[in-house]
């Protein structure tokens, strides 16, 4: 499963409904995945490889070797 290592964030669950005239027919669980990606980042000093959502890369939480 895709995790952030730095923010934690995870996969995430809800519900896509299905209407049709006017009513709700259906609910079905839906699942989606954080973007995450394999970058290598500096941690005290020395390059680590490590999963990281785009938002953190885009806020600046992490430095890229």
């Amino acid at each position: 499963m895709a995790k952030c290592d730095v923010c934690q964030k995870d996969t995430f669950f809800g519900r896509k409904i299905r209407i049709t005239r006017s009513q709700i027919s259906r609910r079905a669980l839906s699942q989606q995945q954080p973007n995450v990606h394999s970058v290598k980042v500096v941690v005290d000093g020395t390059p680590k490889t490590m999963n990281v959502c785009t938002r953190c890369l885009r806020s600046g939480l992490v430095k890229r070797a």
